[in-house]
């Protein structure tokens, strides 16, 4: 692979990870009026009406694909995208919130070590230094210069085991990714994992008994399916395609820290647009991911051997 077209890879993840930290710009807005299991369902909603035409061009893809990759696409789709959100949030309700945030943070350690585990990956050069440094520079961006905890004791928590949880799923979720896109174009893969979720997240919304409550006024109808198709397809198939179409190129392991380009994002959103007071510590770990990203993007190793994956490019051509 070319050192130009592979850096643009890694910018790419960096590019589609960052885009969900807008989330919460929608989100606030939307959650007036909708319960979060109602948001996520509508958004999956739209994007199968959107992405089922994409996946419909690729459908030659689909023959390719054997138990792994259905195992995989049940794992972004279920696991990732509905039960992680799941689990994070009753560990919200349920744990000290700063022992849930904390734990969260472990999801690029699980995701390093299942890459190596299950795609048998060798780290680039610099990476055990680059990786730390990235980790303190988030905690700078969650907690500044503080301890999280007062009582480690506050870990052992039902709520800690749920962030556990998603951070695991979250992390796996990045590894499986990478499985599929050995085999499947970027496209294909996005699209099935939006249309696979969607049965999921409508049993569960039919079973949590929320009731559906959106204003009388046409106008804030109007507003609401405005958040609802923006956030659908900006920070939700818009971010994974450019997301995607990086990680089938980069190591899971390096694409985890690309993923950190997130919660930076959120800290732009939350100064400029909920006018939250940046901290001297939050602008270190900005500071600290983003050079830890930028050095990392320089690795020449960070990329997959190009011996090492089928030219799901080629698939994609040979479908339409």
């Amino acid at each position: 692979m070319e050192e130009k077209t592979r850096h643009h890879m890694f910018w790419l993840i960096v590019l589609g990870a960052a885009f969900w930290g807008a989330t919460p710009v929608f989100r606030m807005f939307l959650l007036e009026s909708m319960t979060s299991t109602q948001i996520v369902l509508v958004e999956h909603i739209i994007l199968a009406l959107v992405t089922a035409p994409i996946l419909y061009k690729h459908r030659k893809e689909l023959s390719r694909l054997s138990l792994k990759h259905l195992g995989a696409l049940l794992f972004i789709a279920w696991g990732g995208s509905a039960f992680a959100s799941l689990l994070f949030t009753n560990g919200l309700t349920y744990g000290d919130i700063n022992s849930v945030l904390l734990l969260q943070k472990m999801q690029p350690i699980f995701a390093i070590l299942l890459a190596r585990i299950v795609l048998k990956e060798k780290w680039p050069r610099r990476f055990s230094f680059l990786f730390p440094v990235a980790l303190i520079g988030t905690y700078f961006l969650t907690f500044g210069f503080s301890l999280p905890l007062s009582d480690w004791r506050d870990v052992l928590n039902i709520g800690s085991l749920f962030s556990l949880g998603a951070a695991v799923l979250w992390g796996g979720s990045t590894v499986m990714g990478r499985v599929l896109l050995t085999t499947l174009s970027h496209e294909t893969v996005t699209s099935l994992r939006f249309l696979l979720a969607l049965p999921l997240l409508a049993i569960l919304a039919s079973f949590s008994g929320e009731v559906w409550a959106l204003p009388a006024d046409s106008f804030a109808q109007a507003m609401i399916v405005t958040n609802l198709v923006i956030s659908a397809l900006i920070p939700g198939l818009f971010s994974m395609l450019l997301y995607y179409k990086g990680l089938g190129t980069m190591k899971a392991s390096v694409a985890t820290l690309a993923e950190l380009s997130f919660p930076m994002t959120g800290l732009l959103v939350n100064w400029l647009v909920f006018q939250q007071v940046v901290t001297p510590a939050q602008l270190l770990g900005f500071m600290l991911i983003w050079l830890s990203l930028f050095f990392l993007s320089r690795q020449k190793d960070a990329a997959q051997p190009a011996e090492q994956i089928p030219a799901a490019k080629s698939l994609a051509a040979s479908a339409r």
